[in-house]
């Protein structure tokens, strides 16, 4: 279902022309090693904004960390986390600043 809400996610913010790229690789560093497919952040919002989907009954704290991890290594401050899986949609998004 993740995809689905993704695609009219984007639909959304294409109708306002809000620029966003869908699933942005994130460039990873160890060591020297260079890996350029490690992380994929489902949409970045105008340059600036890490947006996370998803689709889940409950809620779980691994996604605070993914969101985290995709700030730290994009160099963005600003991430949501959208959880469409709710009866209203205010209580499934969480904002979180590096």
């Amino acid at each position: 279902m993740e995809g689905v809400y993704e695609k009219c996610f984007c639909y959304e913010l294409g109708k306002r022309n809000i620029p966003f790229e869908r699933q942005k690789t994130v460039r990873l560093q160890y060591d020297g090693l260079v890996i350029d497919e490690g992380l994929r952040i489902d949409l970045l919002v105008d340059g600036l904004v890490v947006v996370e989907l998803k689709a889940q009954e409950y809620y779980h704290p691994v996604w605070d960390a993914q969101v985290l991890s995709y700030l730290k290594l994009s160099g963005k401050r600003l991430g949501y986390i959208l959880n469409f899986n709710v009866p209203l949609m205010k209580k499934g998004i969480k904002r979180m600043i590096m």
